[in-house]
Parts: structure tokens; sequence; C-alpha cells
């Protein structure tokens, strides 16, 4: 028996033109709806109170006072860049990667007054031109902007308790510095063991740094406990 049938069995090419004319940025006012819809995947995240609340901190002015960069894209400023992965992480997206997913999402264009995220590596480019003298940048930023936060809430602790400990990070390649050392869930791998402290009270990060793979030695620990406490006393 003979059967006829489509002997062009490739994958057509998906069209490369363009999307259309570009729309305009949306806007932010007292009348933006934000009650879930199944288009819109942050305005349950409440958005509209967390960027209000951000402005009442002065959060723009404190960014561009205390984050440099010598790199800026064109397509947003260092403060949008900032401002674009914070509310990222608050809605729950905490890959670069999975910003694609919401790069159109009217509420956080809106937020941050585009039409459009920019791509995955327009972030990685931003990210990457940060010096290493930009962590302890944003140490002070933290600082800073708990202290506002303490002093807005009213929140007054006589004794804090401070949980330092080592979390262990995975390589998945030969990165400097990587060891083979304590590593319960990728024994045998290479990672680095990041030092970190936060507030137990309130659970806010104070204090951290990336470190090599081999444990800490007891100079490394003290310079840690050092940094932890300065911030405390002055505040």
């Amino acid at each position: 028996m003979v059967t006829h049938g489509n002997q062009d069995t490739r994958s057509r090419r998906s069209p490369q033109g363009s999307e259309g004319p570009t729309p305009e940025p949306n806007k932010i006012n007292s009348s933006t709806p934000y009650d879930f819809s199944g288009k819109n995947l942050t305005p349950y995240g409440g958005l509209l109170p967390v960027i209000t609340m951000l402005e009442k901190l002065d959060f723009q002015t404190l960014v561009e006072q205390t984050v440099t960069s010598k790199r800026i894209p064109r397509t947003m400023d260092l403060y949008r860049f900032v401002l674009g992965i914070v509310l990222s992480l608050y809605i729950g997206f905490p890959r670069l990667n999975q910003l694609r997913f919401i790069a159109r999402d009217p509420i956080l264009t809106g937020i941050l007054k585009v039409t459009k995220l920019p791509v995955q590596s327009t972030f990685w480019r931003f990210v990457n031109a940060l010096h290493l003298n930009v962590a302890r940048q944003i140490l002070t930023f933290m600082r800073t902007l708990r202290e506002r936060v303490w002093a807005a809430a009213n929140v007054k602790l006589e004794i804090v308790t401070l949980d330092t400990d080592t979390t262990v990070h995975t390589l998945y390649g030969q990165q400097m510095g990587g060891r083979k050392s304590y590593n319960p869930k990728n024994k045998g791998k290479r990672s680095y063991q990041p030092m970190l402290t936060f507030i137990a009270e309130t659970r806010e990060f104070i204090w951290g740094g990336l470190r090599n793979g081999d444990r800490p030695t007891g100079k490394q620990i003290g310079d840690h406990i050092r940094n932890v406490c300065a911030p405390c006393r002055r505040a």
C-alpha cells in the first residue's frame, strides 16, 4: 500500500519581524487598577504600596548618593536598574533570566517608566560592571535604609542577637578560589564558603563576605565580627 504524506518534516522558522509600534510607558497614579487579573502578574504582590514606602524612605536619593558605577547602560539609569532588581526579588523572581516573564508587566514597567524591561544580557553587563567596592557601598546603603525603616516603624531594640554562620555555594566550573571542602549536598564539588551575619530579631542581613572554599581562620572570623559590630555601635 502506498501512502502519501508531507515529506518536508523540518520545523518552520518563526517570524523575525518587529513586534509592531512600541507603546508609551504606563503612568502610575491614584487611579491605576491593582486588583489581580489574568494578564497582570505583579498587582497581587503589592508593588504599589512597596514603591510608595520606598519613596517615603527617599530610596532614589540614597541609591544615587551611595552606589557608583562607571558603566551606565543607555536603556535605564543606575537607580532604575537597582529598583528593577529589588522589585523582581520582592515578587519572587530571584534570577536575572527570569525577568523575561515580567518584561512587559504594566505595573512594573509603569513604576520604572519604560515600555519593556531590558534583556538579560543588559542586566548581566550592568552587574558585571560593578566594582568590588560596590559591595561595601551596598552594605552602607542597607545600614542607612535600615535606620530609616526602624525610625519610621518606631523599632527600638535594646538588645540584638547576631547570628553568624558560613554557607556553601557550589561551583560548577574552574572559578578562582574554589576549594573541595565541606559540602554535604554535593560532596567532592568545589565551592565557596561565604560568611554571613543576620539580626535574629528582625531577620535582617547586617554583614557578609564572599570567601574561598577553605575553612575560615581565627583572624578572618575576628575581622568579620569587628565589621559586624561597627554599624551596631553607630546605631
